[in-house]
């Protein structure tokens, strides 16, 4: 039972998993903080378009 516990606690595998899932997720919220803000700019920059053309 001791070399069992020991075999996991040593296992490298598991973290290599944690370190992408952390990486993704700090992707994802790069990703969708960037179309926040470009859909936000982009909707005033249309209705200042439409305006003028009115």
């Amino acid at each position: 039972m001791k070399q069992l516990v020991q075999k996991f606690w040593n296992d490298q595998e598991g973290q290599d998993i944690a370190e992408y899932a952390v990486m993704l997720a700090v992707i994802l919220v790069i990703v969708v903080g960037t179309i926040r803000l470009i859909g936000s700019n982009a909707n005033n920059v249309f209705s200042s378009v439409g305006s003028a053309i009115q």
